[in-house]
């Protein structure tokens, strides 16, 4: 395992978990750290090839990029349940989402909505399973895309840290 720590000063440190130990026995006791399990972020590159992709598809469908973005986390993306008192309103907490239906428990009425993980959030695998269905959906299209090893190759430039 390989931890991913935030010191006081800003500063990155990722190492073992023997390492990190370590490093913060040495350190003034005094002050406060953040620790967390490292994952790898999705490269830029791969970022810019989907929206890329998302743009000329979305011009040819002639809907807005944001549209055919939240079609895409629909179709391909994760998504979780959540329910809410039917009396809140849901915009100010999340992003993507879509009603998915409403039930009365103890007397209160519930909403229930499929809450889906955005792009920025997700994690190599979930955005290579986003990337390979817009490829899908632009070829139905005949839009030229690159192929699946130079796809690949995009996927693989992660930012290590």
């Amino acid at each position: 395992m390989c931890l991913c720590m935030n010191t006081s000063r800003g500063n990155n440190m990722v190492g073992t978990v023997n390492k990190l130990i370590n490093w913060l026995l040495e350190q003034n006791k005094d002050k406060q750290y953040e620790v967390k399990e490292y994952s790898e972020k999705r490269g830029l590159k791969a970022n810019a090839y989907y929206w890329e992709l998302v743009n000329q598809l979305a011009n040819i469908l002639r809907i807005s990029k944001e549209e055919l973005h939240f079609l895409l986390l629909q179709r391909y993306g994760q998504s979780e349940i959540v329910s809410v008192l039917a009396t809140i309103d849901v915009e100010p907490y999340f992003k993507y989402y879509a009603e998915a239906g409403e039930s009365v428990l103890n007397g209160k009425t519930f909403k229930h909505y499929k809450v889906y993980k955005g792009s920025s959030e997700m994690s190599r695998k979930e955005m290579s399973i986003l990337i390979d269905g817009l490829v899908s959906e632009c070829k139905e299209a005949n839009i030229e895309t690159k192929t699946p090893a130079e796809i690949n190759s995009l996927l693989e430039s992660w930012d290590k840290k």
